[in-house]
């Protein structure tokens, strides 16, 4: 089903605005103002890309239209002087600042790209974390080491786990679940939490409270398994999108430490 071509035309525009292309055969005039052809194009491509769909003569036309009403009201607008609004004046200096960012920090990672070498030195990293075990586990949040003692003497006198959770338990999450957190690495729970469970074997629970940021638990483990950290190429976008993101963080710092700022 196509997405509302009002939700998706915005962002693409911005990016037809940051294309090169020379805008030569025109599409449409409105009151005289051209609307080239290779925006209707370069918007449609942009949109295909973020929807997964073809660019149709279809879309094209209907992208047509929707530059035409835009630039009919943006004129509408500019008759009425609102672009000389002071409001108006610094959302436009903004939006400015926004396209011009956006592509500074494009053409940097064109001219600086992520290498394989980078890539799978940062899956390394990740899957050295990922560690080697899953573990299943249950768990019971309370607010205080009180509760979490009570809970603890009623387990010992045979309460049934799941069910102190789903009664006690402040993980609203896992408690409708009795507890349950499913599998995971150790490496996903905080450090106090993480050296509790791996400490336990399968069917034991947590004889003393351990507490976290988020209160006082009460951890039972049910199983373990090898674990199985995703592949690199499962985690190869994600990681591309890390190691961008930290490049440009770098290269704002490097501008920002080179910049005569007062305040």
């Amino acid at each position: 089903m196509q997405k509302p071509l009002i939700k998706l035309l915005p962002a693409a525009l911005a990016l037809a605005l940051l294309s090169p292309a020379a805008f030569a055969q025109t599409a449409a005039t409105v009151n005289g103002k051209a609307i080239p052809e290779s925006m209707v194009t370069i918007v449609a491509e942009n949109m295909a890309k973020q929807s997964g769909q073809p660019v149709t003569p279809q879309l094209k036309d209907q992208i047509k239209k929707e530059l035409i009403l835009r630039e009919v009201v943006v004129q509408e607008a500019e008759k009425q002087g609102l672009q000389n609004q002071k409001d108006v004046q610094e959302e436009i200096q903004v939006g400015r600042q926004n396209i011009l960012i956006r592509t500074l920090f494009q053409d940097y990672l064109k001219k600086h790209p992520i290498t394989d070498a980078q890539v799978k030195a940062k899956y390394d990293q990740f899957a050295k974390s990922f560690g080697t075990t899953e573990y299943e586990a249950q768990h019971i949040l309370v607010p205080t080491e009180k509760e979490a003692d009570d809970i603890i003497a009623q387990l010992k006198k045979g309460a049934k786990f799941s069910e102190m959770a789903k009664k006690y338990s402040k993980d609203a999450a896992s408690a409708v679940k009795g507890g349950d957190l499913g599998w995971s690495t150790p490496g996903n729970y905080v450090e106090p939490f993480a050296a509790a469970l791996t400490k336990l074997k399968p069917g034991e629970y947590t004889t003393t409270p351990v507490q976290t940021q988020f209160g006082w638990h009460i951890i039972k483990l049910d199983k373990t398994r090898p674990a199985k950290p995703p592949t690199m190429d499962q985690l190869k976008p994600q990681i591309m999108q890390e190691l961008q993101r930290e490049a440009v963080q770098k290269y704002q710092q490097e501008l920002l430490a080179q910049a005569k700022v007062t305040q």
